[in-house]
Formats: structure tokens, sequence, C-alpha cells
């Protein structure tokens, strides 16, 4: 039996007797984490170690949505409150140096908590491209409107994680921008024209689609396929973010158990892996939906897992970067 196509959330602070006899039957690709499973640096790396014995696993997959703003699962006190992606967007449109260098500086600082925790992947960067009138579901978690400075600080930053190690995760691809609704409420309809969507949403991850992780977005492009969300979509997954992006890494669903998705947990992930997703991510860790899942993927192989082993290799072999006064300097730069 090989890994499966999945990433699981967890319960807790620590492993229950039942998330162990799962994963050790389930054998899931990766796992992520949430604010409910991080209460100080030494409990969360007795975590993380705890499921890298489980697994017998030393690059095992551990994400987490360590952004900054909104999104920030390691909090204060125990953590530093980090600022969002927009900041770096606002810096950049005074001074385009100083915009990255604060993107970097703040990436380096994020990569260097993930690591104290025994954390690999940062599911950063947000490249969608808000427009007048979206809901705000992405807002400041976007580094600016304009896809070339989001392009240009999105590499920074997803380069800054690898050189320390660790993996970026591109989200949301194609472009979570322009929806009109949160997605973990409602399915969003997009009715832009795929001229403009390719110009603007398309293309920061176009510029970086040579980067080992995506995240699909659970927004309908009617333009591209009136019916189904890209999450479900052979026609977005194979037509826009294959053929036209052409990404080729691995390409991982967003929650499972957002609302814009219909149907029972385990068909959703199905659908998923039909459609062209290379791994279904569960994140609310109930361990009857886990195992509903787990039923509903695959093992990984073929294509799916020459993806997945591609960005394992990449997990550890940074050399990682002194941040001792980067959090002086970023404040510098933010002031």
């Amino acid at each position: 039996m090989g890994l499966s196509a999945a990433i699981y959330g967890l319960s807790g602070q620590e492993l229950t007797g039942e998330e162990r006899a799962f994963i050790r039957e389930a054998e899931p690709w990766g796992f992520i984490l949430f604010q409910r499973n991080c209460a100080s640096r030494v409990q969360v790396r007795s975590l993380t170690d705890d499921l890298r014995t489980v697994t017998g696993r030393a690059a095992l997959p551990i994400l987490i949505d360590e952004e900054g703003g909104r999104v920030q699962r390691l909090k204060p006190p125990e953590w530093r409150k980090r600022p969002a992606m927009a900041a770096f967007g606002t810096l950049y449109a005074k001074d385009a140096a100083r915009g990255i260098e604060g993107a970097q500086l703040n990436a380096q600082i994020l990569a260097a908590d993930l690591a104290e925790i025994g954390a690999t992947v940062d599911c950063v960067p947000c490249l969608d491209i808000p427009v007048q009138g979206a809901h705000d579901v992405i807002g400041d978690r976007a580094f600016a409107k304009d896809p070339v400075v989001v392009a240009r600080l999105g590499r920074i930053v997803a380069e800054t994680l690898l050189e320390a190690g660790l993996l970026p995760v591109l989200k949301h691809m194609p472009g979570h921008g322009r929806a009109s609704v949160d997605t973990h409420e409602a399915l969003p309809r997009v009715s832009t024209p795929r001229a403009d969507l390719s110009k603007s949403d398309f293309a920061p991850f176009k510029a970086l689609s040579h980067l080992p992780l995506a995240m699909s977005a659970h927004v309908i492009y009617e333009a591209i396929d009136e019916t189904l969300p890209a999450t479900l979509s052979p026609r977005i997954i194979q037509e826009i973010i294959r053929d036209e992006i052409g990404f080729g890494g691995l390409l991982m669903t967003d929650d499972l158990n957002m609302k814009a998705l219909s149907g029972g947990i385990g068909e959703r992930a199905a659908r998923a892996i039909r459609a062209g997703c290379d791994i279904a991510l569960h994140c609310n860790g109930k361990l009857a939906e886990m195992q509903e899942v787990a039923k509903a993927v695959p093992d990984l192989e073929g294509k799916s897992l020459a993806r997945a082993q591609a960005a394992e290799r990449r997990i550890g072999r940074g050399a990682g970067a002194s941040v001792a006064g980067s959090e002086r300097r970023l404040a510098e730069l933010l002031a």
C-alpha cells in the first residue's frame, strides 16, 4: 500500500489513539495544522515530531496557513503578530526595493517560526488579484491589484521559503480575487471573459508555474466551465491550470469542507481527484469524515506520485537564514 492522496487536519494539540491508528492505516501524504493545534512552540514541536514517528517519514509534509494578518495560526503572545501581505504591496508602491526587502525579511521570519515547530510547508503566497466589488475574503491577503507586482512579491516569498528548506503553496489557482462570496459559505460565480482572466488573474500563477505546490479555487469561471468550480472541473484543471498556466507541480484542493462544494465529503474528494487534483485536503480534524475521505481517494500513483515525490525532495534542502535583526529591520521598513 502506498501513500494516499490526502492531507488531513488533526483534532487537538496531541494525537489521540484513534488518530494514530487511522494514520497508520490510511497513510496520508501529509497533514495541516490550525490554531487549535498550536498552543506553544514546545507543544507544536512535540506534535510534529510525533507525526514523523508515527509515519516513519522524516520529510513529512506538515502544512500550515501562516500568511499573516487575518490568516495567522501561530497567535500572540506565544508568537508575534505578522503583517498581512498587502503591507508589502503598499510598501512596494512607494519604493520597490523596500517592498521586496520587506517581503523577503517577513518570509525569512515565517520560515524560522515554522522550522522551529517542525512544519515544512507554508500555504503562501496568495497570488489572487482582488477587484473592486469582490468579497473581502481575499482582501489584504493579496499583495496588490497589479499582476506584475503580485508575481514579483510572490516569487520573493516563495523562493525565500525554498531557500530555508520549506515548501510554498501557490493559491488559489487559477485565481480567487473576483469571487463575490466567501467560499467558506457559498459557491462564487465569475462571469469575466476568458481573455481578461488570462491577462490578469492567471498571470501571476503562470509566472510562478515552476513551483512545486498549488491549491485550487472553489470558484466557477463561467467563460470556461459554467457548471463546475475549478476544484471539480476537468476542463479548468487541464485546459487552464496545466496547459495555459503551465503548472506542473502537485495540485491540492482547497478545504473540502467549504460550503462552496456540495455532496458528501467522500464524494467531494473523489470528484476532485477524478477532475485532476492530485491531493484532497480535509481540514477539520473530524475522524469520521477523514475515514470517509480515506475510502474515497486512491493511493498516489503515476504523475501525481511523481509530483509528490518531487515536492518532498525539496523539503529541508535549504540552509536557512539567520533572522537576527530581521524583526527590527522589518519594523523600520513598515513604520
